[in-house]
């Protein structure tokens, strides 16, 4: 359970980091859309802890968790990279030193820089189609996690449902925590990289 719970909390930190960051730049998540990015998040854990399963059938375990403990990190270190970069643009360009503009640049792209790029409209309200394209280009966590499972006595509903839950409380935590000092303008997405990797540890150990 402990595991289920831990997983759950990886996959909606990115979430509610997201959710603050919308906050922070006055853009409304509206209820349907929060629907759409937790159900999707959802079905991406789902469906990649489905495959887990089925790749547990073929492959030894021995194998399993090295190629796991290997793909987590990887991530994890690439999710820290992008905070790294985050904070490095935000400091040069308050310094003037920097000046980036996106405006053809891949959404993946835009996204990997900043969260509130789903916003494409510049409507300051995250529509439901929005929020799918924002859901997909961020649930590599999820899927990544979910693949890593095979072996682990880890529940699939369990984890989904508890994601689920914990995604809707976390944009609303993020709508209410988004103005603070603490979490204006600060990039904290560092830290769900690092838990990717604590994580890849204990559920290999």
């Amino acid at each position: 359970m402990e595991n289920a719970i831990f997983l759950a909390v990886i996959v909606s930190l990115d979430t509610y980091l997201a959710a603050a960051a919308y906050r922070n730049s006055g853009i409304r998540i509206p209820v349907l859309s929060a629907a759409v990015i937790n159900l999707i998040s959802g079905a991406v854990l789902w469906l990649s802890l489905s495959f887990s399963g089925f790749l547990s059938q073929y492959v030894s375990a021995g194998l399993f968790h090295v190629l796991s403990t290997v793909i987590l990190t990887f991530i994890g270190a690439m999710t820290i990279f992008k905070s790294l970069v985050r904070i490095l643009t935000g400091k040069l360009s308050e310094r003037g030193e920097f000046s980036l503009k996106m405006g053809k640049s891949p959404i993946v792209l835009k996204l990997y820089l900043d969260d509130t790029a789903a916003d494409f409209d510049n409507s300051k309200v995250l529509s439901p189609g929005e929020a799918v394209i924002f859901a997909l280009a961020s649930s590599l966590d999820s899927a990544a996690v979910g693949i890593s499972c095979g072996f682990t006595d880890i529940s699939a509903f369990t984890v989904v449902f508890l994601a689920v839950i914990f995604g809707f409380g976390a944009i609303i935590a993020g709508g209410i925590t988004g103005k603070l000092a603490i979490v204006k303008n600060h990039d904290y997405s560092w830290v769900g990289g690092l838990l990717l990797i604590i994580f890849a540890l204990l559920v290999n150990r």
